[in-house]
């Protein structure tokens, strides 16, 4: 449980701050409404007692201060408090300063005669098209306060999504930032004794033996070049994961799909954003072609772009979403597929869609919940090989000399 400083707004429009103790900011926010109170502002507060904002001004909102505005929003609306108003007051208590200036921004606008959806639409960096195009559903609909409690349920799951998939990877990405660790700390401080007892003896050196010499030799004496080559390459890959259409990332996404363990859960991830943002677009009123092109849009991997960017053809030209996606059985579960027939047949097609997501989020659960117990093997055979690896190297000169004695 972690202590929070909370700042929260009453039905009348009031300031409130305490602290209260939480599991996390959701429970934090959950708790307050049920106490009548908009959670606006949260910080922590470390052992000695000072306060720790949660926010990061330099970068633009996080998924979960965008989705706290969302559910806050929300709450303002349905409790009668003008749009502008609203924004004014979420916009004073964001500490996010890039957020901040957008909301105070779209108030502006909103202000000067123009509707929510064109206002944000100026600012794609932070709302998305399923942002934008739910919005202005919701005013065409006049379903604003549903459409916001619809996007905030979407951040929400969204974000326990990814919170689950982080926290199945913290394990593997521990063990390999301590293996690359210690091969580093190995190369820099024994490797070096070794090589120079090597020489002093003048023995005959493998070609792994050298390999693994020069390795360190390199790490030692151009140790700055290691830096910017390990740089360049993070940012390389960055670049390359950012461009939807490079070679790079479709490689990347074409390996994902192939790997026994990663396979799985990349499927049913990318099935569940399929079906939630379809859901949540369809119900909001949403020509299903336009849905499909925003929720291709929101998904990462390349090959689920395609598919749902072709079936925007086909769904355009009459056919059924169930029969469109029948060509892409290998990334979208046949279950699936069939599930949304029977919804277009019974005309609840945005309700099928929503138990979809529900049940696909679980099987990702699930999934994530075991992936220690999978990876956990495979780690210790990628270790093994590398500890063999360095034994053999250093070891068979020293068996070589062994046996010239002899």
């Amino acid at each position: 449980m972690a202590k929070y400083f909370y700042t929260a707004k009453t039905s009348a429009g009031e300031d409130k701050t305490g602290e209260m103790e939480a599991k996390d900011e959701r429970q934090l926010a959950r708790t307050l409404r049920e106490q009548g109170l908009i959670l606006i502002r949260l910080e922590t507060k470390d052992k000695s007692g000072r306060k720790n904002n949660l926010s990061l001004s330099i970068f633009g909102p996080s998924l979960s201060e965008k989705m706290f505005f969302t559910r806050n929003l929300q709450v303002m609306i349905s409790a009668g408090l003008p749009l502008p108003r609203a924004l004014e007051t979420l916009a004073s208590q964001t500490k996010n300063d890039k957020f901040k200036k957008a909301i105070l921004n779209i108030k502006e606008e909103i202000t000067c005669g123009k509707n929510f959806s064109e206002a944000v639409a100026k600012y794609p960096g932070i709302f998305s098209l399923l942002f934008q195009n739910m919005i202005k559903s919701g005013e065409e609909g006049g379903m604003m306060e549903d459409v916001l409690k619809t996007l905030a349920l979407q951040m929400e799951k969204e974000n326990d999504l990814k919170g689950k998939i982080k926290g199945a990877l913290i394990y593997p990405s521990v063990i390999i930032a301590t293996m690359i660790g210690i091969g580093i700390l190995m190369l820099v401080v024994v490797i070096p004794q070794l090589s120079q007892t090597f020489k002093e003896l003048g023995i005959q050196l493998p070609f792994t033996t050298k390999i693994v010499i020069g390795l360190a030799d390199f790490l030692i004496k151009k140790w700055y070049l290691a830096i910017i080559i390990s740089l360049g390459f993070a940012f390389f890959v960055f670049l390359a994961l950012k461009n939807k259409t490079g070679a790079v990332k479709k490689i990347i996404d074409t390996l994902v799909l192939r790997l026994p363990v990663i396979s799985p859960i990349i499927k049913n991830t990318n099935s569940a954003y399929t079906a939630r943002t379809l859901s949540s677009l369809v119900a909001a009123g949403v020509h299903l072609p336009k849905a499909l092109e925003i929720t291709a849009d929101t998904l990462g991997n390349i090959y689920y772009q395609q598919a749902l960017r072709q079936a925007v053809g086909k769904v355009s030209k009459g056919q059924k979403l169930s029969e469109a996606l029948q060509d892409f059985q290998k990334i979208y579960p046949q279950t699936l597929i069939q599930m949304i027939s029977v919804g277009e047949e019974t005309g609840e097609t945005a309700g099928m869609l929503q138990k979809l997501a529900d049940f696909y989020e679980e099987e990702v659960a699930k999934t994530t919940k075991n992936l220690t117990s999978v990876i956990e093997p495979v780690l210790m055979v990628l270790i093994g090989s590398v500890i063999g690896f360095f034994a053999i190297s250093m070891i068979q000169p020293l068996y070589s000399m062994l046996g010239a004695i002899e």
